[in-house]
């Protein structure tokens, strides 16, 4: 069934603005669709996929694009791509002859004869980070993964149900959910189904949450009765998975700098039905907020602001808004955020300092600067500590390190830290 005659239009002034790359592709996209009220369900659903798609492939999109047919706009031809990868040819309306000959001579190239940074489809600058830290096959293989988009991941909410109950429902409506291979509270859909609307979501006994995430919230091991924090709250996916292994008991605090995404927890905060969790505001890592609670938390969970690069099957847009002299100064900031997170933590307690990113200065980096400049903390393997939380089928050596090839999740990276037992209490006046 062909779709509309305006659709390949309406994708090109939305691909357009995206590809200023002056805001995230999924918040340009929203206000398109807000301000295009007309377009239908399947219409925003090609739009939008497509859009991802171009993104994905850019650097081979456009280099088709820019050799494409005599008289065509490069933008029309990257839409034309797009949709062709998200649709199918014979889905697009009004191409011309020489457009659908085009199409069809592009869609059959063997990618794989590419060069590399080609197939990648990603900046050079991230391809030669990344070939530096796994060489260039894994690379490669790397990239593959993360040029494909996402399978739709849910956690189940242990307070309002269990995993079997759970996937027998969905069954009814009909939707075919698969336990994931890590997470005993995670399920996978293959195909990605409207969920506001099922009485499961309404009740609050699923959240969507790539089960890379959900690892991170059950690394951190939060027990019954305990004081926790997770300091880069955002909104709230992890916070929410804490406090059911709670059991909604003891003290969550949510903290971030935002209270715009702090405002997106109470929603799902409501339909979780817990009610240990307390989001704050902060201003910075050293708020008085902050300072108060100092050596008084067991356990803290820091998923630190990063530059997302494990996030590209859901993001592809990310690598091509950040550039390399970011990076850097993630690494201060993110040194920053951990060192005013450790004050917090009590003797004997844990700190679990987590990213979405795939780079060895966001991640090995500042673990091994902490420790250095910690001399109270020490690193606890991440075998051992896979082993306390009984996960199982996932090897690890002193850190967590969880890529989309090998393991089917975003990219995530974890160290977990302990405060060796302190001889007096840390004072909350305390620079």
């Amino acid at each position: 069934m062909r779709l509309p005659p305006y659709i390949l239009t309406s994708a090109e002034n939305v691909l357009r603005e995206i590809m200023r790359f002056t805001a995230p592709a999924d918040t340009t996209l929203s206000f398109f669709f807000k301000a295009h009220p007309k377009l239908g369900g399947r219409e925003r659903g090609a739009i939008a996929e497509a859009v991802y798609a171009v993104l994905r492939n850019k650097a081979f999109f456009s280099d088709r694009a820019e050799a494409g047919v005599a008289g065509g706009a490069t933008m029309r031809r990257l839409v034309l791509l797009g949709m062709a990868d998200a649709v199918g040819i014979d889905a697009l309306p009004g191409l011309s002859e020489d457009e659908s000959e085009w199409l069809k001579r592009q869609l059959e190239i063997d990618r794989s004869l590419l060069h590399k940074s080609m197939r990648a489809n990603m900046p050079k600058w991230l391809f030669d980070k990344l070939s530096a830290q796994y060489g260039e096959e894994e690379t490669l293989a790397l990239a593959d993964a993360l040029n494909t988009p996402a399978p739709l991941d849910l956690r189940v909410n242990a307070m309002k149900s269990d995993r079997d109950a759970v996937i027998a429902e969905l069954a009814t409506a009909p939707i075919v959910a698969e336990p994931t291979p890590f997470s005993p509270l995670g399920l996978r859909l293959r195909k990605k189904p409207t969920l506001q609307n099922l009485p499961l979501f309404k009740s609050g006994a699923i959240e969507v949450q790539d089960e890379g995430s959900q690892l991170l919230a059950q690394i951190l091991g939060a027990k019954r009765g305990e004081m926790v924090v997770d300091f880069c709250a955002g909104a709230g996916g992890k916070t929410l998975a804490l406090g059911a292994q709670m059991r909604n008991t003891g003290r969550l605090y949510a903290f971030d700098v935002s209270e715009k995404r702090l405002a997106k927890l109470k929603p799902r905060l409501a339909r979780s039905g817990l009610s240990n969790v307390h989001p704050v505001a902060i201003a910075h890592e050293r708020d008085a907020k902050v300072k108060r609670l100092a050596g008084k938390i067991d356990r803290v969970l820091v998923d630190a602001p990063c530059s997302g690069m494990g996030t590209l099957r859901r993001n592809p847009d990310v690598k091509w808004r950040q550039d390399e002299s970011a990076i850097g100064e993630l690494h201060e900031k993110q040194v920053s955020i951990l060192d005013g997170a450790a004050r917090l933590v009590k003797g004997g307690g844990r700190l679990v300092y987590a990213t979405c990113s795939l780079l060895e200065e966001e991640n090995d980096a500042v673990a091994k600067q902490f420790i250095e400049t910690h001399p109270d903390f020490e690193l606890v393997p991440m075998s051992q500590v896979l082993a306390e939380q009984k996960i199982a089928n996932l090897e690890m050596g002193d850190y967590l390190k969880l890529l989309p090839h090998k393991h089917q999740t975003d990219g995530f990276f974890a160290a977990v830290f302990e405060r060796k037992p302190m001889a007096k209490p840390v004072k909350a006046d305390e620079e």
